[in-house]
């Protein structure tokens, strides 16, 4: 699915849930109006994300095979996609699955069911990030949490 306006710029959405991804697509074109390229799992995302280079990924945590996580952990390993504005999208509520999700590199992390426009905004401050505020905030994240990691 994919829309035609870039104004915005281009999101790839990861998901398994083919009715949210639908929903969420049609969300960022809409109010954002974000290009959208979506993925049903994780391989697949990291596969279109060499293909598409968008501005920022949408990603959820549970999906069979490369899940959310190792998929972010993969992606600011790569220096190719480093700088990419990373948000999780996922239903998990604990507070030790969004540090999990905030060290394993996510810039955001967000929870399920979440507003469209939330959305967009997390997408713009993501997008706005420099690489060393990424750095800088993982660094923070991780000397807060010894031993979770």
């Amino acid at each position: 699915m994919e829309s035609q306006a870039h104004a915005a710029g281009t999101v790839l959405v990861v998901d398994d849930n083919p009715r949210l991804l639908a929903f969420i697509a049609d969300a960022l074109q809409e109010l954002g109006d974000f290009r959208v390229v979506t993925a049903a799992n994780g391989a697949r995302g990291l596969e279109l994300f060499y293909d598409v280079q968008p501005d920022c990924m949408v990603i959820d945590v549970k999906m069979p095979g490369l899940d959310g996580y190792q998929l972010v952990r993969a992606l600011r390993g790569d220096p190719t996609s480093a700088a990419t504005a990373l948000i999780i999208l996922t239903a998990m509520t604990q507070e030790k699955d969004r540090m999990a999700g905030m060290l394993s590199g996510a810039d955001q992390y967000l929870l399920k069911p979440v507003d469209p426009l939330d959305l967009v905004a997390a997408i713009s401050r993501a997008v706005a990030m420099s690489a060393d505020e990424r750095r800088h905030r993982i660094r923070t994240l991780a000397e807060e949490s010894p031993g979770e990691h």
